[in-house]
This record gives structure tokens, sequence and C-alpha cells, in this order.
């Protein structure tokens, strides 16, 4: 659908590991910069926002990148726009007042409520307990894959394959490595 022009894509992907994927301001960079390759019109929302901030001189709030981002949705004769946020669970909650994953998490409340006809949006996460009664009033449609028996044989099966190839372990007795095998999927939880 976006080859054709029938639709826009963003995907954002956090990480703990990567700092610019650990924040609002890496998504709605991200986000920007990936619509605005897809259709002349956001092209010309973020050059005329690049303008008004001295040519990138001046760096934007994140207030401000979220103005813009709606602007983009909020254009007229667009096709729909699919937003994709995996891994929700992955962006950090500190304890500070207002951590990045609090930030993002009432943008997306925001985005919602602001009922912009041509936004799709898909988020990933765990079922993490600050995250769930913030999405579930969101959410139009939810699939959960924890705790499902698919999931969990998947997991196993990696592990064990992971157990069974590694030199190492091939050396420990079979009691140890099923051990191994067995306490690695309990823990992981799903994940």
């Amino acid at each position: 659908m976006r080859k054709s022009g029938l639709a826009s894509l963003a995907m954002f992907y956090y990480d703990f590991r990567e700092k610019e994927k650990k924040d609002l301001r890496g998504l709605l960079s991200s986000t920007l910069f990936q619509l605005c390759d897809q259709s002349d019109s956001y092209y010309d929302v973020l050059a005329s926002f690049y303008s008004t901030h001295r040519d990138g001189a001046q760096s934007p709030g994140d207030d401000e990148l979220v103005r813009c981002l709606k602007d983009v949705l909020s254009l007229p004769g667009q096709a729909p726009v699919y937003l994709v946020v995996d891994a929700l669970d992955e962006c950090p909650n500190t304890s500070a007042l207002s951590s990045p994953r609090l930030e993002l998490l009432t943008l997306l409340e925001n985005l919602v409520d602001s009922r912009l006809p041509n936004l799709r949006m898909c988020v990933t996460s765990r079922p993490e307990a600050d995250i769930k009664p913030i999405l579930e009033p969101l959410t139009f449609r939810s699939v959960s894959l924890h705790d499902e028996q698919g999931q969990r044989e998947d997991i196993e099966n990696y592990i064990t394959s992971a157990v069974d190839t590694n030199r190492n372990m091939r050396r420990w007795s079979p009691e140890h490595r099923q051990l191994v095998i067995n306490v690695l999927t309990e823990k992981a939880d799903g994940m």
C-alpha cells in the first residue's frame, strides 16, 4: 500500500541500548523524517517547520515536534498513515516526575484523543503495570501473546537449540542442560 501511494508508514522500535531510541524526541524525529520522505505535502510541512527554526540552527522542543506531527497527520486529502511503535516497554520508565515512557504514553493518548481520521496506530509492548492501564482504554483491538502456549514453545525451542549447539554446554550432563532450558524458558516470561 505504501509503495503504491495508498498509505504512509512510519515505524519506530524502542531499544534501551540505543541513546536515540530512549525518548519521545527520537520517536517524533524519526516519524517525521519517515513521513516527509513519502509525501510532498508532508515534506512541505516539515520544510516550513525547519525554516521557522532558523534552518536547523534552533532545536525545537518536544511540544513543537508534537505539533508538527499533528500538522502532518491533519493534512486533508492524504492517504492513511500507519504508525507502528514497537517495544514500548523498552522505553525507559524512570522514577522522575515525567519519565520518557510517561511522555510517550501521554503522546499516544493525545493522538487518540485528537481523533485524526487518517491515523492508524499499532503499539506493541509487554503488559507492564504502568503501560497496560493507559493503553487498554485506547485500544480498538488488542492481541495478547503473553503466556500463549505457542510463544512459550518457540522460546523453549530457541533455548534448546542454543544449548544443544553451544560447544561448552554440549559437555554438560543432560540433566544440567535440561535445567538450564527449563529455568530460562520460565524466566523468559514471554520474551
